[in-house]
């Protein structure tokens, strides 16, 4: 046992012991301090006596007034820390059990002898389940083995309870009690013991590489210092919105725009928007259209009133109020009807049957060539009496109508016919007469105004008319 007390001291200081209320945040803790053992439980019959003189420690405590024990332990999880410690004493005052018919316990000295102990335990922490930050009860249970002396040594069930009380997030008065169960029947040679200890505790182990505060496990910006509430992260611009997911880290914003700032409240940051001061519409790039026609204000010379694009945003006028709009309306100026584009109703003058007969009268001179829709030299002036006549009823439409005598086969009559009625339609729509006032159509021999018999009648056959139509 000579050198027992170096090696338990180095061991205790490499291996550790049960800390106190360690966490994941400083999984490390070192308790050292003085102890004290006391042999009075073993020397009680009666478990109600055992703990009489807890307190007497003048009386029945065994203690050196010098650091005598110390601990380092590890936190595993969920409120649990194990660890090893270590503890050297002197026996100088060992308790003794009442003799027959007596009460009193005495005290005596076997021999002021050396005492180390050396433990394993686990250590489970109440402090969370208080909700203090500062008073950490704990519970312990745990095994060890104990030397007396030079020859008394055994195993021990350890169990007992612990309180620190914490000055701040590292460092805490540690003052814990320890029941030693020995696995020694004789009493003389290993006594079961209550061991006190008081000291000092150190957490340690935690990283906080950016020295905000924040432990690295628990910060989401290990790198770069950050306040606590924000988990460790930096938020330059105190928008709320993490520098590492702001789009705007120096400009104050908001969370549902990435961090980035919107003036004039439109959903449209800032350095997206063409016209920040101004709500507007993502769709001119955040320029405002008052009027809502679709042609944004910069662009609208009527800003607040609806009209087209191709009108720059002003509505068509209507100068003759007739509601037909100015662009429409080939009457602008005076009152109209849309049916007829805008402009007055128009009487339509149509020929009377006078005009008709005296159309007809001409029509019956075309002369043609023999066989063809081709026009005799004489038929030109005839033609432009015609469409003369014609231009005197502006809005009068008109049929020309070809006929043909019986000679020949019916198809070929029924082709002469055609084409002869379309080349008069052709001529007087080329000396000024419009298209669509005017439509051709041949009979061939269908119709026949006389006999063709004779070359009289065949004559009056082979002929042109005029009509006009409703």
């Amino acid at each position: 046992m000579k050198h027992l007390n170096k090696i338990f001291v180095a061991l205790a200081i490499s291996a550790g012991l049960y800390g106190t209320a360690q966490d994941s945040n400083n999984p490390w803790a070192i308790s050292f301090g003085a102890n004290a053992v006391d042999t009075r439980v073993s020397a009680a019959s009666k478990v109600s006596e055992q703990f009489a003189d807890y307190f007497q420690m003048d009386k029945n405590w065994n203690f050196i007034p010098a650091f005598s024990y110390v601990n380092v332990s590890k936190y595993v999880g969920e409120n649990f820390s194990f660890g090893v410690s270590g503890s050297v004493n002197k026996m100088s005052k060992f308790v003794n059990s009442p003799v027959e018919g007596s009460d009193e316990y005495t005290v005596s000295n076997p021999g002021d002898l050396k005492y180390y102990a050396l433990d394993g335990v686990i250590k489970y922490s109440l402090m969370s389940l208080i909700h203090s930050k500062v008073i950490d009860p704990t519970l312990q249970l745990g095994g060890g083995y104990v030397w007396i002396g030079d020859s008394q040594q055994a195993g021990t069930l350890n169990g007992g309870l612990g309180l620190s009380f914490w000055f701040n997030d590292f460092v805490a008065l540690t003052v814990q009690s320890t029941y030693r169960h020995s696995y020694e029947f004789d009493r003389s040679y290993m006594p079961s013991h209550m061991q006190h200890f008081a000291g000092l505790t150190f957490k340690f182990g935690g990283s906080d590489k950016d020295g905000d505060g924040v432990y690295d496990k628990d910060d989401t910006c290990p790198e770069v210092p950050g306040p606590k509430e924000l988990k460790g992260c930096p938020d330059t611009d105190k928008d709320g919105v993490l520098d590492k997911d702001d789009n705007c880290p120096e400009e104050a914003g908001l969370v549902a725009l990435g961090g980035c700032p919107d003036t004039d409240a439109d959903g449209i940051i800032n350095s997206e928007d063409a016209c920040p001061e101004v709500a507007g519409l993502k769709a001119f790039g955040g320029c405002p259209d008052t009027d809502g026609d679709g042609v944004q204000d910069k662009d609208d010379k009527c800003i607040d009133v609806k009209g087209p694009k191709e009108n720059k945003g002003c509505p068509w006028a209507d100068t003759d109020k007739d509601g037909v709009l100015d662009k429409d309306d080939k009457c602008p100026d005076v009152k109209g009807l849309a049916s007829n584009n805008g402009c007055p109703e128009v009487v339509v003058a149509k020929p009377t049957e006078e005009v008709m007969k005296s159309l007809n009268e001409y029509a019956k001179t075309i002369l043609f060539n023999t066989g063809k829709a081709s026009f005799q030299q004489q038929t030109f002036p005839i033609l432009k009496s015609i469409a003369n006549i014609l231009k005197e009823y502006p809005t009068a439409k008109f049929s020309i109508e070809g006929h043909t005598d019986n000679e020949g086969n019916d198809k070929m009559n029924q082709k002469l016919s055609d084409e002869r009625a379309a080349a008069v339609k052709n001529f007087l729509i080329e000396n000024g007469i419009d298209a669509s006032r005017l439509s051709s159509v041949g009979f061939g021999e269908t119709k026949p105004v006389d006999s063709n018999k004779t070359t009289t009648g065949r004559a009056k056959n082979r002929r042109v008319e005029v009509k006009l139509m409703n």
